[in-house]
Order: structure tokens, then C-alpha cells, then sequence
């Protein structure tokens, strides 16, 4: 049974104001969401790591394999009326956010649509609310705050507007972004960068 509920993802509308994006509350099946909690790898560090630096469970296994599936990609290509076949794909994963993160930034031109798709069972928290900002300037001047509840996703197409950040927030916040990207030339640069990264604070963080 798919883990993905890509009807809601169908039906929900694309947002163009300040750039195209859309954000689907249940992104992912009810039933699914226990066991992609229980398998998802456990990261106690800050940063983004690729999948091939970290260890999980199967239901975590099948989340990633239906997400780079062509029925997947498809749907995103008609939603963002944006052709993806020849389009490779990065993968990486967070489970602890730090202080510094969520400053307002936007993300690299390599990157043509960002998906983040959430993974905290709960939030009651004020920070670490994901914000579609209307400008590189202020947190406060945003069209939609996502609170990272597990089975939320957000999706967006990266242009020169595309800024987003969240307010601060220190503990546990879990979430997967993949995104598709220009080039291999330019996934593989990527995937390394976010290699070296992770390899760095592992380094550190045990001395």
C-alpha cells in the first residue's frame, strides 16, 4: 500500500503569490506515518545528511523509493507545469535543528523544485514554523507559516524570489528534503558538499 496520499497532492491548488508553491497538510497516509516514524534514522546532530551516510528502517525505505518514482515525478511535473524526466534527484535528511538554523535564505540555482516533507509527530512550538517570505528582508513579512507535523509537505519551484526561513528553534525537527536538480554535474557536487558536511560534524562533534 502506497504510503503517499497523491490524490490530496492532485487536488491541492499551486500557490503563485510570492512564488509557486504549495504546502499539503497530508502528504503522507495516516496509517503510514507510525511506521515511517519508527524506521526514520536517528540523527541527533544538526545539518543535512545524504541517505547514503545514515541508517533505517524499511517503511523509511519504501517512503524514499516512492518518492523517486516516476509516478511521483510526474505529478509534480504537472503541478509545476515543469518537464523533470532527465532531471536528477538529491535526497537528504535533518532530525535536529540548531540555533543558527532557519536564517532566511534562498536555495542554490541548481535546484529547479525543493520538496520538504516533515516528520515530527508533534509541534507546539513557535519556532521552527516554515515561512513562504514575500521578501529577502523580514521574517515577519510572509504569505504562509508550515508547522513541521509529521506528514506535511511543502514543494516549491526555486527562482530569484524564493526565500523562506523559519524562526529559531534548538531539538528535534525532522524532515526530508529532496530535491531535483539541474544537472548529474550538478547533483553530484551536491551530494558531496552535504557528504563533506556530514563527515565534518561527525569529526567534531566526537572530540
Amino acid at each position: 500500500m502506497s504510503a503517499i496520499n497523491l490524490d490530496g497532492f492532485k487536488a491541492t491548488p499551486l500557490q503563485i503569490d510570492p512564488y509557486q508553491y504549495l504546502i499539503v497538510p497530508n502528504f503522507l497516509n495516516k496509517t503510514a506515518i507510525t511506521a515511517i516514524d519508527r524506521d526514520y534514522p536517528r540523527i541527533e546532530k544538526g545539518g543535512s545528511f545524504p541517505l547514503e551516510t545514515l541508517s533505517y528502517g524499511r517503511a523509511f525505505s519504501d517512503l524514499i523509493k516512492e518518492l523517486k518514482g516516476t509516478e511521483i515525478r510526474q505529478a509534480f511535473e504537472e503541478k509545476f507545469h515543469t518537464d523533470l524526466k532527465r532531471k536528477p534527484t538529491t535526497i537528504t535528511v535533518r532530525g535536529h535543528c540548531q540555533e543558527k538554523d532557519g536564517n532566511i535564505h534562498n536555495d542554490s540555482k541548481i535546484k529547479i523544485i525543493t520538496v520538504l516533507l516533515y516528520m515530527n509527530l508533534e509541534w507546539a512550538q513557535t519556532g521552527g514554523r516554515l515561512r513562504i517570505l514575500r521578501s529577502a528582508n523580514s521574517l515577519e513579512n510572509f504569505a504562509e507559516e508550515v508547522t513541521p507535523q509529521a506528514g506535511t509537505l511543502v514543494a516549491f519551484k526555486r527562482n530569484e524570489r524564493s526565500f523562506h526561513g523559519h524562526k529559531t528553534f534548538t531539538g528535534q525537527r525532522r524532515v526530508i528534503q529532496m530535491n531535483w536538480v539541474s544537472t548529474s554535474a550538478a547533483n553530484f557536487r551536491e551530494m558531496t558538499r552535504h557528504k563533506i558536511s556530514a563527515w565534518m560534524k561527525s569529526l567534531f562533534s566526537s572530540v
